[in-house]
């Protein structure tokens, strides 16, 4: 399965918090899986500690590269399709990190692993 994490799960599994669900333990922690974090998750971390609203887990604390590594995920660069899905998704949710996410997991076919409720209004498949 291709599955596409959004940026709280994997601030959550780094964290190994309880706020996770069994569910994306087992389907994240699966090695048949593939896992995805998409560049628009990295910018929103890095943001987010750059303005002091959140504190680096410890594996990225050490660096992305070794993380990414030692996690076996890949990187889903943004292009020119995703951002312009994202621009143009019809719905009332306006975080454009999610409108981001939304459009890369549906033209990637990826699952979304998010509690979001939110990615609902786009049609966006998820699983928690």
């Amino acid at each position: 399965m291709k599955l596409l994490l959004d940026t709280h799960t994997v601030l959550w599994w780094l964290e190994a918090n309880p706020r996770l669900s069994p569910r994306a333990i087992r389907v994240i922690g699966d090695p048949a899986n593939q896992c995805w974090l998409s560049a628009v998750s990295v910018f929103e971390i890095e943001t987010k500690h750059r303005l002091g609203k959140l504190t680096l887990p410890p594996p990225l604390q050490h660096g992305w590269d070794s993380t990414l590594t030692a996690e076996a995920w890949t990187i889903l660069p943004i292009d020119h399709r995703h951002a312009r899905l994202a621009g143009r998704l019809s719905g009332p949710h306006r975080d454009p990190f999610d409108r981001l996410l939304a459009a890369q997991a549906e033209l990637e076919d990826f699952a979304l692993v998010t509690i979001d409720d939110a990615f609902a209004s786009f049609g966006t498949r998820t699983l928690w």
